[in-house]
């Protein structure tokens, strides 16, 4: 029997799923690792830890195929990461993320000058510290003898893929998501290497997302048990491979997914920004353009009220033989829609997407004697809901109504979070079967690769059963009351985010002047 495994590497752990070429799982491996968080708005990983997380995944989902042998790998990875590599491939950096602010200051003073929005309009890249493009202005004016030594700028899975095999690539639509594509042209963008000072022969090669190759080193195909002709496929982001992954393949066609963060996304045909440059826009491949709003804050901060507000219920979960995130979802379900008018904004970790402010603070509005806990817990799950519906309202005005609405993530576990949804967005919400949207994807793609699919459509063939959950009329009033306040409110605390966020820098926790 022949295997494919898809490997997703991810912010806080890398994923691999072995399956059959019938799509049927045979195993899973999840391997964590530590994000690096030293001094104010870092947020790094060592690219060695995490590599060694995708040998012992491997080693794990391979020792499962003993029937037979694994054909190809697939790869899908988070996006917007950057490390710098000297003339022989070694770090000079470790790997910064997605959540790494300290470039902030430049893209603040792009948005202010009108420079980061000509750079929007030319790549899809939303003016943000997020993105690589902004990080190397950062390591250009902040950290110059790195920069000058640099021979190599790659993401995590260009690393990836370059240790275990030599071969240095990027595919489209990790390319994109640094802000050096062209998204028209899908080439790199001369104007932003001018702009940030690095030259095209420092950057990987451009693929497309199917491109495949053989030449593992042997020492890893020892150790993880593969056969030397075994197929790299590039794959492609995670956003990108959990829109496939969702089905939501079509023009208007909308994907949610919630995990540790969100986003909302959708493919178009052909490239479209928004006027006031809150979606992202990037290639995948020929015809496919993702368009979309990724978000900071969705399950990390459901993790957040469990672990500090409900220490005590945690203990009792256990007791009782429950999940204690279970427990908390049937405490919020005592609570109306709505919290009775508490409303809470989850920027608990800065925010992209709708607002693409890293001084962004969370906030509970509206309590009083009368709200409890329970309150509180069902309100912070409908703020991070508002919040993506805040980024579909976006989404609405750039692409028109959306024709359905895909979800996945581990939310679609919680009945009351899904339903939630449905309510809050007023749409019918989908939910395939198979949660494991990205992994999917990137099985899928290694058989595009390989002769054995053409037609993109067909992953739906891949999903297993859907389950719909549809809006309760009678609980629409109460949100559409409270939705206007929430975006009236982010607007109204936005002229006050910096200063607390300076405030919480000066003043840490380990400070006890007066």
């Amino acid at each position: 029997m022949d295997y494919i495994i898809g490997i997703d590497v991810g912010t806080t752990s890398t994923k691999a799923l072995l399956y059959d070429t019938d799509g049927h799982i045979y195993a899973k491996a999840n391997k964590g690792y530590p994000l690096y968080q030293e001094t104010p708005d870092m947020a790094e990983e060592d690219p060695d830890e995490i590599f060694n997380a995708t040998v012992s995944a491997l080693q794990e989902v391979t020792a499962k195929a003993k029937d037979g042998k694994v054909i190809a790998i697939s790869w899908s990875a988070q996006q917007h990461s950057l490390i710098a590599l000297d003339k022989n491939f070694k770090p000079l950096t470790r790997s910064l993320t997605w959540a790494d602010n300290r470039s902030g200051k430049y893209a603040a003073e792009y948005k202010e000058n009108g420079r980061g929005f000509e750079m929007y309009q030319r790549t899809g890249l939303p003016i943000h510290p997020m993105g690589p493009f902004y990080k190397l202005l950062y390591f250009k004016n902040e950290q110059p003898a790195i920069f000058k030594q640099t021979a190599y700028w790659v993401g995590i899975k260009e690393y990836i893929i370059w240790k275990y095999t030599g071969v240095l690539k990027e595919e489209v639509s990790m390319a994109a998501a640094t802000g050096l594509l062209n998204m028209k042209t899908a080439k790199w963008d001369d104007d932003a290497l001018s702009e940030v000072g690095v030259k095209r022969e420092q950057l990987p090669e451009l693929v497309d997302t199917t491109d495949k190759f053989q030449g593992i080193k042997s020492e890893y195909a020892k150790v993880i048990g593969l056969d030397k002709d075994v197929y790299f496929v590039m794959g492609a982001t995670d956003g990108a491979l959990s829109t496939i992954g969702v089905g939501a393949i079509q023009t208007g066609v909308l994907a949610i997914n919630i995990g540790t963060s969100a986003a909302v996304r959708t493919f178009v045909d052909k490239p479209r920004v928004d006027p006031k440059a809150r979606l992202y826009c990037y290639p995948i491949m020929k015809g496919k353009y993702l368009i979309g709003g990724p978000i900071n804050n969705g399950g990390i901060v459901f993790n957040w009220a469990h672990d500090s507000l409900f220490g005590g219920e945690q203990e009792a979960a256990k007791l009782l033989h429950m999940d204690s995130y279970d427990m908390l979802s049937q405490i919020a379900a005592t609570v109306p829609a709505g919290s009775d008018g508490l409303i809470f904004h989850p920027y608990l970790g800065g925010e992209r997407a709708p607002l693409w402010d890293a001084n962004a603070r969370g906030s509970f509005f509206g309590l009083n004697r009368k709200h409890t806990r329970a309150h509180m817990i069902r309100a912070v799950l409908e703020g991070i809901m508002y919040n993506l519906y805040s980024v579909t309202l976006a989404l609405k005005e750039v692409t028109g109504e959306p024709k359905a609405i895909l979800a996945a993530g581990g939310f679609a576990r919680s009945t009351l979070w899904t339903q939630m949804m449905a309510d809050i967005f007023e749409n019918d919400i989908v939910i395939p079967e198979s949660y494991e949207s990205g992994s999917l994807a990137a099985m899928f793609l290694a058989k595009m690769a390989l002769g054995m699919e053409d037609n993109l459509e067909d992953i739906k063939k891949y999903m297993g059963k859907e389950t719909t959950y549809q809006p309760n009329e009678k609980v629409f009033a109460r949100y559409r009351r409270l939705i206007p306040i929430y975006l009236r409110l982010s607007r109204d605390l936005s002229k006050e985010y910096q200063s607390i966020a300076d405030y919480q820098r000066e003043f840490t926790d380990d400070d006890q002047s007066n």
